[in-house]
């Protein structure tokens, strides 16, 4: 494939739409529209996987999200530059807690059929003793509804299906992550 030409269809607060026109190896022309970040190319998307130890239950968010149009069981996440570190930022904002990195994937692709969009699998280790996760507090920024849930391993499965049912939206990576273990 050899990229042709590129133009905006749309552009907003936040996202563009852009047509790119492609000539494949046949000879075919096409034609492509996708999703860019209006952000700095360098913007990375975080996603904070963070175990409570030692109990070993997970920090899991409940999060209105506009694009689904409801409520999104998901990992804490956010958009930094690349810095595994701006996890614990994220973690604290939305949850309360303050953690230390444990390891992080390189930049992943996610989407990739609509969306540019680069991100993190950040692993956090939150130690349930340290005197300022006794009583996590939030930080949210304006117009965000965040609630916090902690949940164990054993019991995740349980709780996606309960919340699917009362019509919350379920993370790809909570079900691949808790359910699927990763093994197909």
């Amino acid at each position: 494939m050899k990229k042709h030409s590129e133009r905006v269809l749309f552009s907003g607060n936040w996202l563009a739409v852009h047509e790119i026109r492609y000539l494949a190896r046949d000879g075919a022309a096409i034609a492509w529209e996708t999703v860019r970040r209006k952000r700095s190319r360098s913007t990375v998307g975080i996603v904070v996987i963070a175990k409570l130890v030692p109990s070993g239950s997970y920090i899991l968010i409940k999060q209105f999200r506009p694009a689904v149009g409801g409520y999104l069981l998901s990992f804490p996440a956010g958009l930094a530059h690349g810095d595994p570190k701006h996890a614990l930022v994220e973690l604290k904002e939305e949850t309360g807690y303050v953690g230390k990195v444990v390891s992080a994937s390189p930049p992943l692709k996610s989407g990739a059929s609509i969306i540019d969009d680069t991100g993190r699998v950040v692993l956090v280790r939150v130690d349930e003793h340290d005197p300022r996760n006794k009583d996590p507090r939030q930080k949210l920024e304006p117009g965000e509804d965040i609630e916090v849930i902690l949940a164990h391993p054993r019991d995740v499965r349980k709780l996606l299906l309960k919340e699917h049912k009362k019509g919350t939206h379920i993370s790809a990576n909570l079900w691949y992550f808790f359910v699927l273990g990763g093994k197909v």
